[in-house]
């Protein structure tokens, strides 16, 4: 099966500045890749080229298997967007808004009711969207990002300033996009919602991709796995997993006394990109 996205050696600048330096990538249809990497790094401008926001100036672009810049109209109907800015109209109900949206991909028959039930929002779609929390607005422009079942989804922090409960509905929803097939590639400065919401994450930082793979295989390649155990009066002692005698080390430690817990523990990809990039995601 054919890539939804391919990009090959891609690049772009503003001026003198290199926003986005020769990077290759592809997402599958259904994949999850997580775009991960500190402000300035080339996420934004990486997403408005393969989205059509600015032009295509070096390297190739394939959506769905038409190149960018060639066959826009035709690409424009099977993607969909959801912005950290919420560009949502305000002073129309979140049902209105739906419908707008809708119409503008010429789609008609949709069941706005069900869409804004699969993110909580059925029992409010006739209000205002003034009315709404910064939460429920970010849960209406999931809903808007889907009214025309795209076959890529472009997603921007889509569970900033969620709660635990709807953040992991807003999740759920994402997984279902990929299972029917949706290729997905999503921006967040969030190690752990990427963690959690990603078949891939890829790295890039000063315009450059430093690492795409799955969590899983950068944690074995780059992290260290260890044993935390705690004992009373706020001790504790960490244990690497991966040296020789680390059951001996173990087995000694908990028979220590005043022992409180163990927990096993491994690296995050916060970790693995500081030790990769030499910087954290602020």
């Amino acid at each position: 099966m054919s890539n939804a996205i391919t990009v090959n050696g891609l690049s772009h600048a503003y001026g003198d500045f290199k926003a986005i330096d020769d990077i290759s990538f592809e997402v599958a249809p259904g994949e999850v890749l997580g775009f991960l990497g500190p402000n300035g790094a080339g996420k934004s401008t990486t997403i408005k080229v393969l989205t059509g926001q600015v032009p295509l100036q070096a390297g190739s672009v394939e959506i769905l298997g038409m190149q960018r810049g060639g066959d826009r109209s035709a690409i424009q109907k099977r993607i969909n967007v959801s912005f950290e800015e919420k560009n949502l109209y305000e002073d129309m109900t979140a049902k209105e808004n739906l419908a707008f949206f809708a119409r503008l991909y010429g789609v008609r028959d949709i069941d706005l009711e069900a869409l804004l039930r699969r993110v909580g929002l059925a029992d409010r779609m006739n209000d205002r969207v003034d009315s709404y929390s910064k939460g429920m607005r970010q849960r209406l422009m999931v809903a808007r990002c889907l009214v025309n079942s795209p076959d890529v989804l472009f997603l921007d922090e889509p569970t900033d300033g969620l709660d635990p409960v709807s953040a992991k509905s807003v999740r759920q929803l994402i997984h279902q996009e990929a299972e029917r097939g949706c290729a997905v590639m999503l921006t967040t400065h969030d190690m752990m919602e990427a963690d959690k919401l990603s078949d891939r994450v890829a790295f890039i930082n000063s315009g450059k991709l430093i690492a795409v793979d799955t969590p899983q295989n950068l944690k074995q390649k780059y992290g260290q796995r260890s044993v935390r155990v705690c004992y009373e009066g706020d001790h504790e002692t960490r244990i690497a997993l991966d040296d020789d005698d680390a059951s001996a080390k173990v087995a000694d430690a908990v028979k220590q006394p005043g022992l409180l817990s163990v927990h096993t523990e491994e690296a995050t990809l916060e970790d693995i990109f500081v030790e990769l990039a030499g910087q954290g995601l602020s």
